[in-house]
């Protein structure tokens, strides 16, 4: 996919269409992170974040172990 770098305000901003925001699971006020590799660069979704995401994830499975078991069934 091609994309065009562009003016905004007093900076200059990559645009993301929203079906590739679809496909890297990202919305607006996400972080992310761009790495510069050999052969181009690497934008990843920022991994403090996701910890943090999966942390909160697994304190509520631990709060509500008994309802999550009955909801299963």
């Amino acid at each position: 996919m091609k994309l065009k770098l562009k003016k905004i305000g007093n900076s200059t901003g990559l645009i993301l269409p929203k079906e590739l925001l679809a496909r890297l699971r990202l919305e607006e006020g996400d972080e992310v992170v761009v790495s510069e590799k050999p052969d181009g660069f690497s934008v990843t979704r920022d991994q403090e974040t996701l910890d943090r995401g999966l942390e909160i994830a697994r304190k509520a499975m631990k709060t509500y172990r008994n309802a999550l078991k009955e909801l299963a069934k």
